[in-house]
């Protein structure tokens, strides 16, 4: 039986950095720490305050006789099949020594966020036991993975989940739709928030957005119902395309109740084509705002040869 040990999972999003623990043998996982990313600051200053925290839990995690194994992060960027950054909108990391650093601690390596997520829900949450599922990421960006067998679908380059990053061209009923428009541009936690606004309403969260189509709000109800329909439409093409055994969402809107889920819901199961993949489960992933930071934790497993838990009764945290 193996020693105890650690793995430290640390997902750096546009919105928020969190940080938290998977444990070995046990599989026990236990959030650390969630902060604002305030990428304005700059990616060398991010990067140093994640290794302030990477240090201190790596610290206690030792002191509770947990020495760390591995680091995984996941990136809300490409990353590539070899596990490098290929892009660098929200965090420009590509020429900062950030695995170099966090090796000091203990061997690192980057993930894309949205695979990360994916695995996190693969061995905890809503797609443990399935052989296949397509996992949807809605919040400040869209993205999707494959999960076969447990393991995210790379493709050739590892450049894969890009679902709502290209323009869409005129939409039929969504006027304020353009050539340039996206599917990130319509359906996305700020793009509710920036058409609410344009059209003359007050908020600063995609949840405020939800709550005023919840309450009643005429132009609230049709941006959420636009912008999940959009996205629902475009689940509906990948089930037909993928054939999954499951549709998972997760993501601060895709595990949101109400409209925007019932609109995507709905949209998706009307483009599916056909009969025999129609009825398949679409489901909101239960790993919640811990998933890309475990999911990242994860994928440090694999590449550095560790065991995964045993896992007969998943071990949420208390």
């Amino acid at each position: 039986m193996m020693s105890p040990c650690s793995v430290i999972g640390i997902d750096v999003g546009g919105t928020k950095i969190a940080v938290g623990t998977l444990e070995l043998p046990t599989g026990r996982w236990m959030p650390f720490r969630t902060t604002p990313t305030r990428r304005d600051r700059g990616p060398q200053v991010v990067l140093e305050e994640i290794l302030q925290m990477t240090r201190e839990l790596a610290s206690s995690s030792a002191l509770a006789g947990r020495p760390v194994a591995a680091i995984g992060v996941g990136l809300c960027e490409l990353v590539g099949r070899s596990g490098t950054p290929l892009s660098g909108h929200s965090i420009a990391w590509q020429d900062l020594p950030v695995l170099e650093e966090l090796a000091q601690v203990a061997p690192a390596l980057f993930e894309a966020d949205v695979r990360a997520s994916a695995q996190a829900e693969a061995l905890f949450g809503a797609g443990a036991g399935l052989d296949s599922f397509l996992y949807v990421t809605v919040g400040t960006g869209i993205s999707c993975c494959l999960m076969v067998e447990g393991r995210p679908h790379l493709g050739t380059h590892g450049v894969t989940g890009t679902l709502a990053s290209s323009p869409l061209g005129p939409l039929l009923g969504i006027p304020d739709g353009g050539p340039g428009m996206t599917l990130e541009d319509l359906a996305s936690g700020p793009a509710l928030v920036a058409r609410f606004r344009k059209a003359g309403g007050v908020a600063n969260r995609g949840e405020e957005v939800l709550r005023a189509a919840i309450e009643g709000h005429p132009i609230a109800t049709e941006i959420v119902r636009t912008g999940a329909t959009a996205l629902g439409a475009h689940i509906g093409l990948l089930v037909n395309v993928l054939d999954p055994a499951a549709v998972v969402v997760g993501g601060g809107l895709g595990s949101s109740t109400g409209p925007y889920w019932d609109a995507l819901t709905v949209a998706a199961r009307s483009q599916i084509w056909s009969d025999t993949h129609r009825p398949l489960p679409l489901l909101q992933a239960k790993t919640g705002v811990d998933a890309g930071w475990l999911g990242a934790a994860i994928a440090a497993l694999d590449r550095f040869e560790l065991p995964r838990p045993d896992l007969s009764a998943p071990p949420f945290p208390s």
